[in-house]
Formats: C-alpha cells, structure tokens, sequence
C-alpha cells in the first residue's frame, strides 16, 4: 500500500501541484481511508520528502554504476546524460515533482536533498575534471560552470521532453552531448 500511495501521489502532485493535492484527494484515488495515509506517512510533506529521496537517491545510485566503469571521460558525461534523460523518460512525474515541488519541503530536508543533489554535481564535475586532465576536454573549461550548464540543460528537459515524440531519450542525449562537447573537445 506504502508504494501506492506514493505512486498516485507522484501522479496527483506532478499533474496538479503538491498544495493543490490533499491527502483526502489521494485516499480517494485509492479507495482508502485517511487512517490507512497516516499509517504510512505523518504527513504529506514527509510522503514528498521520501519521493525526493527516492528520485535523487536512484540517480546517484545510477551514477555511482556510471563512475565506476572504466571508460573514458566523454563515454562517462553521456552515460550520464543518457541516464538523466532515461530517468525523464520513465519517470517523468517523478522528475516534474522532484524539480518544482522541492520548495515545499522544510529546511531540515531540504539540506539533506541539497547535500545529494550537490553529490550528484561534484561527481560530474569530477568527471568534466578527468576530462580536461587526460586532455579529452579543453584545459581552459570552469568546471563548475559547464557542469551547471549540462545539468540545467538536462534536467529542464522534463518540461518538454516527450518520449512518445520524433526523438527518444537517446537521440536527444545524443545531440546534447555532441553539442556539448563541440564545445569542450580541444581544437585538433
């Protein structure tokens, strides 16, 4: 039941907003009561709270897998656009939920998400790092700023990305890389 009403929450908070939902609107969906919510869940924040930590816990999971194959900087950076994509594609009220409704969280989850959240960054700045190390990637790079760049690119996508449109999550992960990279692959 715990994974239901996590599921139709996601659904409901991703369709219509995390105030626009009530607990009485996600009981109702599953046919239950709101003692069967409160067994599961203090509140509604808390049940946000574990779908945030679901999502960027999964992510950083997946990344982990990424960083320790032994591949190049370039193979690296696109398994993991192509995984962030992957997460949009079949996950995408999880991602819509995870990016707009953070701001409904309390100072003491936040800093925890905050602190996986900059995880998940500091390993692709990592990554970006042995990229310009090896000599794959310009010496000239601010790390930092072209690793917020991907990943606003990236995770913005979950306003348009459409996987039943012209592109897959492949495809687009592919022209983000090629396009990134144009601009980081030293001059031959």
């Amino acid at each position: 039941m715990k994974e239901k009403i996590i599921e139709v929450s996601i659904d409901l908070f991703g369709k219509n907003g995390f105030t626009e939902t009530s607990i009485q609107d996600i009981v109702d969906v599953l046919g239950v009561t709101k003692g069967t919510f409160y067994y599961y869940f203090k509140s509604k924040e808390e049940l946000l709270m574990e779908i945030h930590l679901r999502y960027i816990e999964d992510l950083l999971m997946s990344q982990r897998e990424i960083i320790e194959k032994t591949k190049t900087a370039e193979a690296r950076l696109f398994d993991m656009v192509y995984m962030l994509m992957k997460h949009i594609e079949g996950q995408g009220q999880s991602a819509r939920v995870f990016f707009r409704e953070m701001q409904h969280l309390n100072e003491e989850h936040l800093k925890d998400i905050f602190k996986k959240r900059d995880a998940f960054r500091l390993n692709m700045n990592q990554v970006i790092a042995d990229g310009v190390e090896s000599g794959e990637f310009r010496e000239d790079l601010d790390v930092n700023i072209v690793t917020l760049a991907i990943l606003g690119a990236v995770n913005w996508s979950y306003h348009w990305f459409d996987p039943k449109g012209a592109l897959d999550e492949k495809a687009v992960s592919t022209i983000y890389i090629d396009f990134m990279l144009n601009g980081l692959k030293k001059a031959l």
